[in-house]
């Protein structure tokens, strides 16, 4: 792991944090720290994992609250941020994104770790809790239960349409005239955000170009799965969640709506659920005190 001193003052957050990276998986993965207080580092760290096409500042307003009780760690995921993209023949399945976790956890933390996963970053997690569970201390799932499935008889054309997308490849990449631009687009995105939250993640997802700015997050990230589990699947990874868990939903988020939600909360033996108002982002944007307290109480009550 290394690491140097900056400031992480994104969102007005005025706690000092420390760029990482860690080698993890044949790639380099990028992420922020915030320090807990002296005399915690027996404490199992607190690791953070955003969601699809965000990054590690997706957690700037939850992460400092709970570094006021352990170390907190926040990964950029393969793809996103200022971690490395996968190689030009791979894409992003999910299961590397686990395997990613596997790697990084098994190398730079020595022993089980509280693990909070928003959309993405929760579907992550919670299939390598399923895994591993003798490595999850504690396990919070911001707006999010597991992945998206597919029918077995919709498997083919599934597949059909994610090879055909990665032989065509991405198109030419837009560029904007300045990070407010950049910004704007990602306000209207498939989860909208504010403006401040927007402010607050799309800078560390884009590199100077001539001309203004392109996103850094790989193009790729946007290509149909090759695979996709069933539901079945997915059931059967929830059923094998055994540590204490928690569910953080959003009443205007994406999980209410969708087809077999209630059957997934019903396979997680002992979760605790807590409804907070505002959006998918319910951790970055609008009051987000809900949420921190609960995840508090949560990862560490005795």
């Amino acid at each position: 792991m290394n690491g140097n001193t900056v400031s992480a003052s994104v969102a007005d957050q005025a706690s000092a944090t420390r760029q990482v990276s860690w080698a993890a998986n044949h790639l380099t993965l990028a992420g922020m720290h915030w320090p807990g207080p002296a005399g915690t580092r027996q404490e199992p760290p607190v690791v953070l994992l955003h969601g699809w096409l965000d990054n590690c500042l997706s957690f700037v307003r939850l992460a400092p609250e709970l570094a006021r009780t352990a170390d907190v760690y926040a990964v950029d995921m393969a793809g996103h941020g200022l971690s490395d993209h996968r190689a030009a023949a791979q894409s992003y399945a999910l299961v590397d994104y686990v395997t990613d976790l596997a790697s990084l956890l098994d190398q730079h933390f020595a022993g089980p770790v509280r693990l909070v996963g928003h959309s993405l970053g929760g579907i992550v997690a919670a299939l390598y809790a399923a895994a591993f569970p003798e490595k999850v201390h504690r396990l919070v799932l911001i707006d999010s239960l597991g992945p998206l499935t597919r029918a077995p008889e919709q498997y083919v054309e599934q597949l059909r349409r994610g090879i055909n997308k990665r032989l065509a490849g991405s198109g030419a990449a837009a560029v904007y005239p300045s990070v407010e631009a950049a910004a704007k687009v990602r306000m209207g995105g498939l989860s909208p955000l504010s403006r401040d939250a927007a402010m607050a993640l799309v800078p560390r997802n884009l590199r100077a170009v001539p001309g203004g700015y392109q996103w850094r997050t790989d193009a790729k990230l946007r290509h149909p799965s090759l695979m996709m589990m069933s539901d079945s699947q997915v059931l059967a990874s929830l059923r094998a969640l055994r540590m204490d868990t928690l569910l953080v939903r959003a009443q205007g988020g994406m999980l209410a709506d969708r087809e077999g939600f209630r059957e997934r909360l019903a396979a997680v033996a002992g979760l605790q659920e807590v409804i907070v108002a505002g959006s998918h982002h319910c951790h970055l944007d609008g009051d987000t005190e809900p949420v921190t307290e609960a995840i508090r109480e949560f990862l560490f009550s005795a």
